[in-house]
Protein backbone atom coordinates (compact mmCIF):
# COMPACT_ATOMS: atom_id res chain seq x y z
CA UNK A 1 0.00 0.00 0.00
CA UNK A 2 1.17 3.40 -1.01
CA UNK A 3 0.85 5.62 1.60
CA UNK A 4 3.09 7.19 4.37
CA UNK A 5 2.96 6.93 8.15
CA UNK A 6 2.38 9.41 10.49
CA UNK A 7 5.53 10.89 12.16
CA UNK A 8 4.60 8.79 15.64
CA UNK A 9 4.45 5.58 13.86
CA UNK A 10 7.81 3.81 13.26
CA UNK A 11 8.80 3.25 9.23
CA UNK A 12 7.45 0.34 7.56
CA UNK A 13 7.23 -1.20 4.33
CA UNK A 14 3.94 -2.47 3.51
CA UNK A 15 4.15 -4.84 0.33
CA UNK A 16 0.14 -5.85 -0.58
CA UNK A 17 0.26 -10.09 -0.30
CA UNK A 18 -0.67 -11.53 -3.66
CA UNK A 19 -4.38 -11.07 -4.60
CA UNK A 20 -6.58 -13.79 -4.06
CA UNK A 21 -9.37 -15.19 -6.18
CA UNK A 22 -11.93 -13.46 -3.55
CA UNK A 23 -10.35 -10.37 -3.64
CA UNK A 24 -10.44 -10.25 -7.45
CA UNK A 25 -14.01 -10.63 -6.51
CA UNK A 26 -13.72 -7.53 -4.54
CA UNK A 27 -12.99 -9.45 -1.51
CA UNK A 28 -15.28 -9.33 2.22
CA UNK A 29 -16.29 -5.98 2.25
CA UNK A 30 -13.50 -3.26 4.16
CA UNK A 31 -14.81 -1.36 7.39
CA UNK A 32 -14.98 2.42 7.83
CA UNK A 33 -14.87 4.00 11.34
CA UNK A 34 -16.78 6.96 10.85
CA UNK A 35 -17.05 9.70 13.89
CA UNK A 36 -20.99 11.09 14.25
CA UNK A 37 -21.30 14.98 14.26
CA UNK A 38 -19.11 17.76 12.01
CA UNK A 39 -16.94 15.35 10.39
CA UNK A 40 -19.68 12.89 9.12
CA UNK A 41 -21.74 15.23 7.34
CA UNK A 42 -18.59 16.93 6.09
CA UNK A 43 -17.37 13.29 4.75
CA UNK A 44 -20.67 12.32 2.88
CA UNK A 45 -20.82 14.88 0.42
CA UNK A 46 -16.99 14.07 -0.26
CA UNK A 47 -17.28 10.39 -0.71
CA UNK A 48 -20.65 11.23 -3.11
CA UNK A 49 -17.99 13.21 -5.31
CA UNK A 50 -15.31 10.69 -5.70
CA UNK A 51 -18.37 8.53 -6.83
CA UNK A 52 -18.99 6.30 -3.56
CA UNK A 53 -22.79 6.21 -2.14
CA UNK A 54 -22.94 6.51 1.33
CA UNK A 55 -26.69 7.54 1.10
CA UNK A 56 -27.68 4.63 3.49
CA UNK A 57 -25.46 6.50 6.39
CA UNK A 58 -27.45 9.47 5.94
CA UNK A 59 -30.84 7.30 5.87
CA UNK A 60 -29.68 5.38 9.28
CA UNK A 61 -29.03 8.90 10.97
CA UNK A 62 -32.30 9.32 11.87
CA UNK A 63 -32.51 5.96 14.03
CA UNK A 64 -30.15 3.92 16.06
CA UNK A 65 -28.35 1.92 13.28
CA UNK A 66 -24.06 2.10 14.19
CA UNK A 67 -23.41 -0.59 11.96
CA UNK A 68 -24.60 0.07 8.48
CA UNK A 69 -23.84 -2.18 5.57
CA UNK A 70 -22.71 -0.46 1.74
CA UNK A 71 -23.36 -3.28 -0.68
CA UNK A 72 -22.54 -0.81 -3.62
CA UNK A 73 -19.20 -0.26 -2.64
CA UNK A 74 -18.55 -2.87 -0.66
CA UNK A 75 -18.15 -1.05 2.14
CA UNK A 76 -19.50 -1.68 5.98
CA UNK A 77 -19.77 1.33 8.04
CA UNK A 78 -19.67 1.75 11.57
CA UNK A 79 -20.48 5.12 13.22
CA UNK A 80 -18.37 5.72 16.15
CA UNK A 81 -17.85 8.70 18.61
CA UNK A 82 -14.58 10.51 17.25
CA UNK A 83 -12.07 9.80 20.07
CA UNK A 84 -12.72 6.11 19.30
CA UNK A 85 -12.05 6.04 15.92
CA UNK A 86 -8.30 5.54 16.21
CA UNK A 87 -8.70 2.71 18.78
CA UNK A 88 -11.04 0.61 16.42
CA UNK A 89 -8.35 1.02 13.80
CA UNK A 90 -5.50 0.43 15.33
CA UNK A 91 -7.23 -3.06 16.76
CA UNK A 92 -8.83 -4.06 13.60
CA UNK A 93 -12.34 -3.90 14.30
CA UNK A 94 -12.42 -0.94 11.27
CA UNK A 95 -9.64 -1.05 7.96
CA UNK A 96 -9.28 2.56 8.05
CA UNK A 97 -11.49 5.42 9.53
CA UNK A 98 -11.64 8.98 9.78
CA UNK A 99 -10.50 11.47 12.45
CA UNK A 100 -9.17 14.51 13.44
CA UNK A 101 -5.79 15.54 13.70
CA UNK A 102 -6.41 16.52 17.57
CA UNK A 103 -7.55 12.72 17.64
CA UNK A 104 -4.78 11.62 16.05
CA UNK A 105 -2.28 13.61 17.73
CA UNK A 106 -3.59 13.26 21.27
CA UNK A 107 -3.75 9.13 21.12
CA UNK A 108 -0.60 8.91 19.27
CA UNK A 109 -1.44 5.38 17.83
CA UNK A 110 0.60 3.57 15.57
CA UNK A 111 -1.57 4.34 12.49
CA UNK A 112 -1.24 5.14 8.82
CA UNK A 113 -2.47 8.81 7.83
CA UNK A 114 -2.29 8.67 4.02
CA UNK A 115 -4.52 11.51 2.98
CA UNK A 116 -5.90 14.88 4.82
CA UNK A 117 -9.25 15.48 3.60
CA UNK A 118 -9.16 19.12 4.23
CA UNK A 119 -13.12 19.06 5.95
CA UNK A 120 -13.76 19.56 9.59
CA UNK A 121 -11.22 22.34 9.47
CA UNK A 122 -10.75 24.37 12.92
CA UNK A 123 -7.72 25.49 15.07
CA UNK A 124 -6.02 24.01 18.14
CA UNK A 125 -4.86 27.49 20.06
CA UNK A 126 -4.02 28.90 23.56
CA UNK A 127 -6.16 31.24 25.46
CA UNK A 128 -6.32 33.79 28.48
CA UNK A 129 -9.00 35.85 30.09
CA UNK A 130 -8.37 39.33 28.27
CA UNK A 131 -6.71 41.75 30.48
CA UNK A 132 -5.14 39.38 32.62
CA UNK A 133 -2.17 38.14 30.24
CA UNK A 134 0.06 35.56 31.54
CA UNK A 135 3.79 36.26 32.50
CA UNK A 136 5.40 33.06 30.90
CA UNK A 137 8.80 34.52 32.60
CA UNK A 138 7.53 35.00 35.78
CA UNK A 139 8.45 32.48 38.80
CA UNK A 140 4.78 31.55 39.40
CA UNK A 141 2.52 28.76 39.02
CA UNK A 142 0.56 28.15 35.77
CA UNK A 143 -2.27 26.10 35.07
CA UNK A 144 -3.33 25.04 31.64
CA UNK A 145 -7.13 23.17 31.43
CA UNK A 146 -7.80 21.21 28.44
CA UNK A 147 -9.03 18.07 26.92
CA UNK A 148 -6.16 17.33 25.14
CA UNK A 149 -3.03 17.12 27.77
CA UNK A 150 -0.92 15.22 25.74
CA UNK A 151 -0.72 17.86 22.81
CA UNK A 152 -0.50 20.40 25.36
CA UNK A 153 2.14 18.73 27.24
CA UNK A 154 4.40 18.27 24.54
CA UNK A 155 3.74 22.06 23.28
CA UNK A 156 5.02 23.52 26.61
CA UNK A 157 7.89 21.74 27.02
CA UNK A 158 8.82 22.59 23.43
CA UNK A 159 8.22 26.61 24.92
CA UNK A 160 10.21 25.32 28.16
CA UNK A 161 6.89 26.56 30.36
CA UNK A 162 6.64 24.26 33.32
CA UNK A 163 3.25 24.51 34.08
CA UNK A 164 0.01 22.18 35.53
CA UNK A 165 -2.19 20.41 32.75
CA UNK A 166 -5.66 20.21 33.98
CA UNK A 167 -7.37 17.53 32.31
CA UNK A 168 -11.08 18.59 31.55
CA UNK A 169 -14.18 17.16 29.04
CA UNK A 170 -15.99 19.80 28.29
CA UNK A 171 -16.44 23.65 29.27
CA UNK A 172 -12.90 24.36 28.94
CA UNK A 173 -13.32 27.85 28.25
CA UNK A 174 -15.17 29.33 31.45
CA UNK A 175 -12.18 27.17 33.93
CA UNK A 176 -9.92 30.96 33.48
CA UNK A 177 -13.20 32.61 34.89
CA UNK A 178 -13.24 30.65 37.95
CA UNK A 179 -10.14 30.40 39.00
CA UNK A 180 -9.89 26.99 38.18
CA UNK A 181 -6.56 27.52 35.53
CA UNK A 182 -4.43 30.49 33.99
CA UNK A 183 -5.04 29.67 30.03
CA UNK A 184 -6.79 27.33 28.24
CA UNK A 185 -5.59 24.54 25.05
CA UNK A 186 -8.52 23.83 23.08
CA UNK A 187 -10.21 24.04 19.50
CA UNK A 188 -11.69 27.10 17.44
CA UNK A 189 -13.65 27.88 14.69
CA UNK A 190 -14.46 31.04 14.21
CA UNK A 191 -13.21 32.44 17.91
CA UNK A 192 -16.91 33.69 18.60
CA UNK A 193 -17.28 31.02 22.01
CA UNK A 194 -13.81 33.00 23.05
CA UNK A 195 -14.65 36.33 22.63
CA UNK A 196 -18.24 35.47 24.28
CA UNK A 197 -16.01 34.77 27.15
CA UNK A 198 -13.88 37.08 26.88
CA UNK A 199 -10.67 35.14 26.33
CA UNK A 200 -8.01 36.08 23.89
CA UNK A 201 -5.94 33.84 21.74
CA UNK A 202 -2.29 34.23 22.22
CA UNK A 203 -0.98 31.16 19.41
CA UNK A 204 -1.92 28.66 17.38
CA UNK A 205 -0.50 24.83 18.47
CA UNK A 206 -2.03 23.03 15.19
CA UNK A 207 -3.87 23.34 12.56
CA UNK A 208 -6.63 20.99 12.72
CA UNK A 209 -9.15 18.99 9.54
CA UNK A 210 -9.62 15.36 9.28
CA UNK A 211 -8.07 12.60 7.93
CA UNK A 212 -8.18 9.23 6.82
CA UNK A 213 -6.45 6.93 9.39
CA UNK A 214 -4.92 3.07 8.33
CA UNK A 215 -4.66 0.30 10.22
CA UNK A 216 -1.18 -1.82 9.62
CA UNK A 217 -2.82 -5.18 9.54
CA UNK A 218 -5.14 -3.61 6.94
CA UNK A 219 -2.35 -1.77 5.14
CA UNK A 220 -1.15 -5.30 4.58
CA UNK A 221 -3.85 -7.66 3.85
CA UNK A 222 -5.93 -4.98 1.15
CA UNK A 223 -3.62 -2.38 0.51
CA UNK A 224 -4.24 -2.38 -2.68
CA UNK A 225 -8.32 -2.13 -2.35
CA UNK A 226 -7.98 0.85 0.46
CA UNK A 227 -5.51 2.65 -2.16
CA UNK A 228 -8.00 2.41 -4.79
CA UNK A 229 -10.32 4.03 -2.65
CA UNK A 230 -8.09 6.64 -1.19
CA UNK A 231 -7.21 7.95 -4.89
CA UNK A 232 -10.48 8.21 -5.74
CA UNK A 233 -11.31 10.56 -2.55
CA UNK A 234 -7.72 12.21 -3.32
CA UNK A 235 -8.90 13.58 -6.62
CA UNK A 236 -11.90 15.18 -5.07
CA UNK A 237 -10.18 17.11 -2.15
Amino acid sequence: MNVKPSARATPLKVRAPAATEADAMGGRPLTLALPRGRILDDALPLFRRAGIDLGPVEKARAGRRLIIPIESANLRVLIVRDIDVPAYVEGGAADFGIAGRDVLEEQGRDLYEPLDLGIGRCRMVVAEPEGRAVDESAQVHLRYATKFPEITRRHLQDRGIVAEIIKLYGSIEIAPLVGLADRIVDLVSSGETLRQHHLREVETILQVSARICVGRAAAKLHGDRIDALIRRLRAVV
